[in-house]
């Protein structure tokens, strides 16, 4: 892309999020896969994959694909989850991997950068807070970010990023990885304007 975006963006969305706490909750017994770059966090950080990579059965392959990989297809946790589908149907854009990823009370991600994860380098990663509290500190290049339950957000993560979860209750998001088209740049330029003009 011959443009930069800036480093987070609000989008112009907003979920229903008891909808979204609802189909969490009725994924509770299919329980979390634990990240696998260990060197990464301190604590528990895990995966439910709602879109992964298609052929991919491993569980640590389901929501940590292969980056070369390019077809991806619904999983069948994605059928029992009404809200969630619908937040994935306004995003008019080749989806790729889809996960809740869930930080738990005392944990940490480590500063780290996600490489060519950006409007920039073609994919983008999208962030849909479903469970929150007052005392989760994201970090993007050093500068905190509060995401309400039910927002969405353009996140650049090939930036230095980092999560600490200080609070006594979980914190899940939604989190969207999705191919830049038109339909995407149209979306993230809009945006951008929006954020401009506040």
């Amino acid at each position: 892309m011959d443009m930069r975006l800036p480093d987070r963006l609000r989008l112009p969305f907003a979920f229903d999020s008891n909808g979204l706490a609802r189909d969490l909750a009725g994924l509770s017994a299919l329980g979390w896969t634990r990240h696998c770059v260990r060197q990464n966090y301190e604590g528990d950080w895990g995966a439910i994959a709602l879109r992964a990579a298609a052929g991919e059965s491993h569980p640590v392959r389901l929501i940590y694909p292969d980056p070369l990989a390019t077809d991806f297809v619904d999983q069948p946790a994605l059928r029992d989850c009404p809200h969630i589908r619908a937040a994935l149907g306004v995003f008019h854009a080749p989806l790729r991997a889809v996960r809740l990823m869930r930080l738990a009370p005392g944990s940490t991600i480590k500063e780290h950068s996600d490489l060519d994860l950006s409007f920039e380098d073609g994919t983008v990663r999208i962030h849909v807070p479903v469970l929150t509290n007052a005392k989760v500190d994201f970090r993007l290049n050093g500068s905190r970010l509060t995401m309400e339950p039910g927002s969405a957000w353009y996140l650049r993560l090939s930036d230095p990023h980092s999560v600490t979860n200080g609070g006594d209750s979980d914190r899940v998001h939604l989190v969207v990885d999705a191919t830049v088209n038109d339909w995407m740049a149209d979306l993230l330029l809009r945006a951008t304007q929006l954020c401009e003009a506040a």
